[in-house]
């Protein structure tokens, strides 16, 4: 039986814990919340939400095929992820606070999918996740109640919400932090942000080379 009751609060305390911990996509979320408001950082945060979700669609289903693929291929999708660290590092470094005039952060919205994009990227390109999940689903004893396809999509539904809850959390946060720090503040968080992201895709590219299991996306 699912520790929560039910299969769907499962998936949300999942979702919210694979959600949590600190990583570049995280960093991302927070410098866009500071520099650009907090619908920047929320629409970030919801591109990581809809990779994890796909992950534990797979690992739900029980979609083999797809695992398999992914893991043989992760070196080459590791690159991928290091790259576009280094890329939005650079970019990071190179741009000043934007100027978000009380609008939250909106944007275009080629710079909404840009920022949704970048984040579900580099969540994706982390196949482990797979694993991970896997794992996170034996654990909590799921799997065992997952009898029938709305069972499982009722389950993923739960891990997007619970996600999604997380990125949430991080963009309001962070916004309210936003009014207590002053402009030459904000440019070294960028600063610093930028520092955080190409030191790991710089550790994502070493990955590749040494052949060890380093995956830093998440």
């Amino acid at each position: 039986m699912p520790i929560s009751g039910s299969l769907f609060g499962s998936g949300v305390i999942i979702g919210f814990a694979m959600a949590a911990p600190v990583g570049p996509v995280g960093v991302l979320c927070a410098q866009r919340t500071l520099h650009e408001g907090r619908i920047a950082g929320l629409v970030s945060g919801l591109g990581a939400a809809v990779a994890d979700t796909i992950f534990g669609l797979i690992a739900a289903f029980g979609l083999s095929v797809i695992a398999e693929f992914l893991l043989a291929h992760q070196v080459w999708i590791r690159g991928i992820g290091g790259v576009v660290l280094i890329v939005l590092g650079i970019k990071l470094l190179v741009a000043g606070p934007a100027q978000v005039n009380g609008r939250g952060g909106r944007g275009s919205a080629n710079d909404q999918m840009g920022r949704f994009a970048s984040t579900f990227v580099l969540t994706i390109t982390n196949p482990i996740t797979i694993m991970t999940f896997a794992g996170v689903f034996a654990a909590f004893g799921v799997m065992k109640a997952v009898v029938t396809a709305i069972d499982a999509w009722v389950l993923v539904a739960g891990v997007f919400v619970g996600s999604s809850l997380w990125w949430l959390f991080i963009a309001l946060g962070i916004n309210f932090l936003r009014a207590y720090i002053s402009h030459h503040g904000m440019r070294w968080v960028g600063r610093v942000s930028a520092a955080i992201v190409l030191v790991f895709g710089a550790l994502a590219i070493v990955s590749i080379a040494t052949g060890d299991g380093f995956l830093p996306f998440d």
